[in-house]
């Protein structure tokens, strides 16, 4: 793993374990208000007991920063994991019309907190795309080849 996508993965993974931690003896009334805004992106959640849902946010939270706080969690997966949380927190943004500016994209001041949110999409995309040290050794060996092969036809062709 990079120092660069250890930087990344550390510092959203402790923020979003955190987040999940504090959530995690959620009374039901304040959870009921997170499920409340929490289905003005996705509907069906409102069909959940509050108490399930509470859970289901805390858990799901302290998965997302666990998977990226572990080494032996690939970028990709990792990557995917936030991307899709970061997604799920950014359709509460679009599908509240009083968090956007009329143009619907920028934040008002009430959609300032969540529109933040894209950069953990931002963040996950990168880590999906991410190049594995796997692959790129495999690429660098396959060059050294190819630059062998060449090398060889040259000395073969001065004889």
């Amino acid at each position: 793993m990079s120092i660069a996508s250890t930087i990344l993965r550390a510092v959203t993974g402790a923020f979003i374990l955190n987040s999940g931690w504090n959530k995690k003896d959620l009374p039901a009334e304040a959870a009921g208000g997170l499920q409340e805004m929490a289905a003005t992106g996705i509907p069906q959640l409102k069909d959940m007991d509050t108490d399930t849902f509470g859970k289901f946010i805390s858990y799901s939270e302290m998965g997302v920063g666990a998977a990226l706080l572990a080494p032996f969690v690939s970028n990709r997966l990792a990557g995917a994991a936030l991307t899709t949380f970061g997604s799920g927190l950014l359709t509460m943004y679009f599908g509240n019309d009083e968090m956007t500016e009329s143009d619907g994209i920028r934040p008002s001041q009430e959609g300032t907190a969540l529109a933040k949110d894209s950069w953990l999409v931002a963040i996950g995309a990168a880590l999906l795309l991410w190049p594995n040290d796997k692959a790129r050794a495999k690429k660098a060996e396959k060059r050294a080849k190819k630059a062998e092969k060449k090398a060889d036809k040259a000395v073969k062709a001065a004889k």
